[in-house]
């Protein structure tokens, strides 16, 4: 929608002319602005007290709204269509998940497994479209209330319906009585007393691969521990969507011939049960992978297929299988430390000095630098001379992190979060910064971390107080149903675009809200990712210019502090980053953009044509900074 004062020009000037004449136009109102308010400027900047004639008072808003005036020109000169929305896409696509194309894959040339990986460059520069929700959708229900499908018809096939309700089995998917039963078992098998001494054992994290109904993660997670799933692409049903449903961190990944997207030293636990990974193959080069992922000290745990009651064959594949597993895993300086029923729990070394009295024949230590981004499997390990070599079992039990561990992550800006002087970390607050504090701190302390949490619990508080359909009274009703509550009970899965070092993640956790945060960190920017995972929160690399590696309709809520002005326009397009985030949003779900003026009106004008209710926030505190909230709404066709 144009500006009044553009309808009023236009109706002075007649029928409209050419778009090249109004951008002209425009842009010469914008410098007489700029010269007669230039001299006031200063100092309207430096008044401190409380009376301000009506001029100085009028002056910003009147800029910024030529700001924003220029910015609508500037769109319709570019040939830009703003009042279009996007269509739908057919139905064939209510589950599409970019970049997991096995046929695509298949016609370019992937074969012996590598089809099934993840290969984004085979994904097609196709028309704009909005995947709608499959004809059963439902939202889901008040969380972390975890019986109610709401994905469709997706994952039907994996469990019993009675009506829409779904009974979670504890032992759904596992080959032992009981997850907890299993959980104690694990434990004791680490010379432990029960599974509640995890965290004491320096036990936070657990990359889960193949994670069937999600119970031992969710498990995990009632014991405070981290439990990330990853599991395959799967066309028909995934463990990967089934596991969001209930509320549990997970994600499509695989490694059969890249790595996975997290740095070294990134869990304490990997643990494969009936994950149907040949562990056997390629050379060792899987074990190798987790290895790479695993922290000093930390443990493998292995469950493998029941034996069946009549027959051998089953037992005679379990051994065949186990028979390089057997021999493997010295090569690396993994032994094996407990074997009970079919569970195998093998331990990294903490002991810097195995790696050196290894045998020539051995696999070599690695050399260079380390990246974690879906490179090739590496045939080398990652060894102690990393600064992060640090034990589990020397962590504090604390869930906090020590001052000796936050001093491994080196430097940081003080200033990560704020592109200009408005506040301290953090905006939604009308304070004033000292410039001082944008100076490089030399480490990261703890006082760091408590300054950042307090004003990251204050921007939760205002989020949550705008995150309300009162703001969006004209989007979209929910069909035959009313308006959602305040989203103080429908918001669990929690995505952060840009996430820094998961100070939102820490914000939700101090507040005791029931949401998870999957803390994504952009290729392109410092790489903070080791720390978020030191502090136990679930975290990914990600390029923004590439789909990421979830199904339809995963996430509550999608936030993103400065990630905009961020990413670069000439490695794609924003366009293809709103509808990607469409995908992965739920019907009714929010949207949380920060960043300056010019990015979040073109992320407006995004919104509009994808559909979302959208306002922009001024945050009164004379900065270029705006903040955009959005409501994705329920459409069906």
């Amino acid at each position: 929608m144009r500006s009044p004062w553009l309808n009023k020009l236009s109706v002075i000037l007649g029928p409209r002319p050419p778009i090249s004449w109004l951008f002209l136009c425009v842009v010469s109102l914008l410098a007489l602005i700029t010269v007669f308010g230039s001299s006031s400027s200063s100092s309207f900047d430096s008044v401190t007290s409380t009376w301000v004639p009506e001029s100085y008072k009028n002056y910003r808003r009147l800029k910024e709204q030529a700001a924003v005036d220029y910015f609508e020109l500037r769109t319709l000169s570019s040939g830009a269509s703003r009042q279009r929305e996007l269509g739908f896409c057919g139905k064939e696509r209510e589950n599409y998940v970019p970049c997991y194309n096995v046929t695509a894959n298949l016609l370019s040339g992937f074969k012996d497994g590598e089809e099934f990986d993840r290969h984004c460059e085979v994904v097609g520069q196709g028309k704009w479209c909005l995947i709608r929700p499959p004809k059963d959708y439902k939202t889901p229900l008040q969380w972390p209330a975890d019986q109610f499908l709401s994905s469709g018809s997706m994952t039907k096939r994996m469990m019993l319906l009675e009506e829409n309700q779904i009974a979670f089995q504890s032992d759904a998917g596992l080959t032992f009585d009981g997850v907890k039963d299993y959980s104690r078992q694990i434990a004791e098998m680490m010379g432990l007393g029960s599974d509640s001494e995890f965290l004491q054992a320096g036990v936070r994290t657990v990359l889960d691969i193949g994670c069937g109904f999600g119970s031992f993660g969710a498990h995990l997670v009632s014991i405070k521990l981290m439990a990330l799933c990853i599991a395959g692409y799967e066309a028909t049903g995934s463990q990967v969507q089934l596991a969001l449903e209930r509320g549990l961190p997970a994600m499509i990944g695989n490694f059969i011939t890249r790595q996975l997207p997290y740095p070294s030293f990134s869990f304490d636990v990997v643990h494969c049960a009936q994950c149907g990974i040949p562990w056997d193959k390629k050379e060792g080069m899987l074990l190798i992978e987790v290895d790479r992922l695993l922290k000093p000290g930390g443990y493998f745990v292995l469950t493998s297929p029941k034996s069946k009651p009549h027959g051998s064959a089953t037992g005679t594949k379990i051994r065949n299988m186990l028979t390089p597993l057997e021999q493997f895993p010295e090569k690396i300086c993994w032994s094996l430390i407990a074997q009970q029923d079919e569970t195998f729990i093998w331990q990294k070394t903490a002991d810097a000095q195995c790696y050196s009295s290894r045998k020539q024949n051995d696999v070599p230590l690695c050399k260079g630098h380390d990246a974690s981004y879906y490179q090739a499997l590496s045939p080398c390990i990652i060894g102690p001379s990393s600064k992060r070599w640090i034990p589990i079992q020397n962590r504090s039990s604390s869930s906090e992190l020590s001052s000796a561990e936050l001093a491994l992550h080196g430097k940081y800006c003080s200033n990560l979060f704020l592109s200009s002087c408005t506040c301290t970390f953090v905006f939604l607050l009308s304070c004033k910064c000292n410039p001082r504090r944008w100076l490089y701190l030399a480490r990261v302390s703890p006082e760091d971390f408590f300054e950042d949490l307090q004003g990251w619990k204050l921007a939760l508080k205002n989020y949550w107080s705008l995150l309300t359909p009162l703001i969006f009274s004209d989007h979209p009703k929910r069909p035959g149903a009313e308006d959602p509550l305040p989203p103080f009970n429908m918001v669990r899965n929690v995505m952060d675009m840009n996430a820094h070092y998961g100070g939102l993640n820490a914000a939700f956790l101090e507040e005791k809200k029931s949401v998870w945060v999957m803390n994504v960190v952009p290729v392109t920017s410092r790489n903070m990712l080791p720390l978020i995972l030191d502090r136990g929160f679930p975290g990914v690399l990600h390029d923004w210019c590439e789909p990421f590696p979830t199904y339809p309709r995963t996430y509550d809520m999608l936030h993103a502090n400065g990630l905009l002005s961020h990413l670069s326009s000439e490695r794609c397009s924003l366009m293809d980053l709103f509808v990607e985030m469409d995908r992965i949003l739920r019907p009714e779900g929010w949207v949380v953009l920060y960043d300056k003026l010019g990015a979040i009106e073109l992320a407006r004008a995004h919104a509009t044509q994808i559909r979302w209710g959208a306002r922009v926030i001024d945050l009164q505190n004379g900065s270029d900074q705006r903040l955009l909230i959005c409501q994705k709404p329920f459409l069906t066709k």
